[in-house]
C-alpha cells in the first residue's frame, strides 16, 4: 500500500471511516480515489495501468485515443502479463486481456495530468487487437469493425506493423494483418 510508505504509522481502518463518511470510494482492493475527484479519460487510463501492473491501454480503447473507429468506448481495455480480469469499480469498468511476456512492448509513455500513462502505439494495439480477437477470420469481419480509413492512413506505421506482426510468427495473425490491409484499399 502506497499510503504506508509514506506514513509507516498509517492506520488502515481510517479508509474504512473515510469511506463511510464518503472522503473515499474505493475502486478494488488496497486502490481508493478521493470521492471528489473528477473523473476524465486520461485519469481512467492511469487508474488502468495501476489496477493490474504492468499493462498498458490497448485494444478498443486505444483506437478511441487515436481516433480510428466511430464507437465510444465505455469500457477500459488493456493488456497485461497477468491473467485476464475485469473489475467493475464506481469510475468505471476495467478489462485486461493476457499477453506472453514476449509480447510486452510496443507502447509509449504519455504525460496526462502530469501523470504517466502506458498506451499501445497504434501498431501494437492492431496487433493486440487481431491476436487476442478470434471471431475475426474474413475481410467482412474485419470491415465490421468500420476503422477510419483517413485516420489510419494519416497514422499507421505499416513497416512498424510488418515488424510487430514478424516477432508473433502467427500464420493467424499473418492472415488477419493481410485482411486489414486489404479492407483498407
Amino acid at each position: 500500500m502506497e499510503v504506508r510508505k509514506a506514513f509507516p504509522d498509517f492506520d488502515s481502518k481510517r479508509l474504512v471511516e473515510w469511506q463511510e463518511k464518503g472522503y473515499l470510494k474505493k475502486l478494488i482492493n488496497k486502490w481508493y480515489i478521493f470521492s471528489d475527484v473528477t473523473v476524465t479519460e486520461n485519469l481512467l487510463y492511469r487508474i488502468s495501468n495501476n489496477l493490474l501492473a504492468p499493462s498498458y491501454i490497448s485494444l478498443e480503447s486505444a483506437f478511441s485515443y487515436y481516433n480510428v473507429i466511430p464507437e465510444s468506448v465505455f469500457t477500459q481495455q488493456a493488456v497485461a502479463t497477468r491473467k485476464t480480469t475485469r473489475y467493475e469499480t464506481p469510475v468505471g469498468v476495467f478489462q485486461y486481456r493476457s499477453i506472453s511476456e514476449s509480447y510486452y512492448f510496443g507502447f509509449r509513455i504519455l504525460r496526462h495530468e502530469n501523470f504517466p500513462v502506458r498506451m499501445a502505439e497504434l501498431e501494437k494495439a492492431l496487433i493486440d487487437y487481431f491476436y487476442l480477437t478470434p471471431w475475426l477470420k474474413t475481410a467482412d469481419d474485419i470491415a465490421a469493425l468500420r476503422f477510419n480509413r483517413d485516420e489510419i492512413n494519416n497514422l499507421l506505421n505499416w513497416e512498424m506493423l510488418s515488424k510487430y506482426t514478424q516477432v508473433y510468427n502467427s500464420p493467424t495473425l499473418n492472415k488477419r494483418i493481410h485482411l486489414f490491409r486489404k479492407t483498407l484499399s
